[in-house]
């Protein structure tokens, strides 16, 4: 049960991330928005895979990884529900907007950048727990612990002001970012998937 879920939660990451990148190019908001709520279900799963095969000697990293997991989770789905339900749905004031308008660089869009920023601590946690034996598990490990550097740029570039009021070049400038994210998160997912193929939990 354990390497099936695990290697569950990594297909709903590769179908995710996939679908995401199509999205931002179509481009079509509704639908990057529905995925992002589903990406955090594949990915606790994909971090309860690892939690399950690690040794007691890495389980405080472990269970780290799986806080800031359900952390992750819990700002993602704040920002993107309100952004398929009040903001789509409701006749908001200019003000309302700009708070709550994922694209104008409000307070939803500084929590999904916290929501990821805890996705990226997380992933470094699960970084420390892997025994890597062989080259594609040493490729997991090596990305999983870089990918934890995201968290610095997710909790302190908000405090700067610089999303403030997004304009659309900067809209088309942290498209490119994203499409980069979902390449390095798609080998993360795949690379995750073929560890539980070939290591039951």
């Amino acid at each position: 049960m354990n390497t099936l879920l695990a290697k569950t939660g990594s297909v709903i990451c590769i179908v995710t991330v996939v679908l995401f990148a199509v999205f931002m190019l179509i481009p079509f908001d509704f639908g990057s928005y529905v995925v992002c709520m589903l990406l955090p279900i594949g990915y606790i799963l994909m971090a309860a895979g690892f939690h399950a095969e690690c040794g007691s000697g890495r389980k405080a990293a472990a269970s780290a990884a799986l806080v800031f997991a359900a952390v992750y989770a819990a700002l993602i789905y704040l920002v993107y529900f309100a952004q398929t339900t009040t903001v789509r749905l409701e006749s908001l004031s200019e003000q309302a907007h700009s708070i709550l308008d994922y694209k104008k660089g409000g307070l939803l869009f500084n929590y999904d950048l916290l929501g990821y920023g805890m996705m990226a601590l997380s992933t470094f946690f699960i970084g420390l727990t892997i025994q890597a034996r062989g080259k594609a598990d040493k490729w997991l490990k090596g990305l999983l612990l870089a990918h934890g550097v995201f968290f610095l740029s997710c909790f302190i570039l908000p405090m700067t002001g610089v999303f403030a009021g997004l304009q659309e070049g900067a809209s088309r400038a942290g498209t490119v970012a994203l499409e980069f994210w979902c390449a390095y998160f798609l080998a993360v997912s795949i690379l995750a998937f073929r560890h539980f193929g070939k290591s039951p939990v």
